[in-house]
């Protein structure tokens, strides 16, 4: 089956760290650009941080900005979002994404809307719970 393995969410302090990690079940990641998207409660979806499968370059919205970090290893198929500096807005469901390599440009992707997200992009994971709160 084709599809990207969320793990890595849990429960953290306000100000804690987190690693989430995407795994390519199925198909080659380095074919792919990959995004996290999240989804809190009673709002949209939305693009946390995306990455190029051809060059590494990342994308991140404002709210995480220096915060967060997404990083690849295609030999081992993974991506990973090192999340720091934690706040209780970050409390969402994170989803994986991977959408296969177009012009489209990751900042392009992380910047989809919901409808666009579901319209455009190739896979999707279960998601993976992250709550911050003390």
């Amino acid at each position: 089956q084709v599809q990207p393995v969320e793990s890595g969410g849990g429960l953290v302090q306000p100000g804690g760290s987190l690693r989430l990690s995407c795994a390519a079940s199925g198909f080659t990641l380095d074919d792919y650009d990959i995004g996290w998207f999240r989804q809190a409660p009673g709002k949209e979806r939305e693009g946390v941080s995306c990455i190029s499968g051809r060059d590494g370059t990342t994308y991140y919205a404002d709210s995480v900005k220096g915060r967060f970090t997404l990083s690849r290893d295609n030999a081992k198929n993974m991506v990973y979002l090192q999340m720091n500096s934690l706040k209780p807005d970050d409390t969402a469901l994170y989803f994986c994404a991977a959408d296969k390599i177009k012009l489209r440009g990751v900042q392009a992707m992380c910047s989809l809307s919901p409808k666009e997200q579901l319209w455009f992009l190739d896979y999707w994971g279960q998601g993976t719970q992250v709550t911050v709160s003390s």
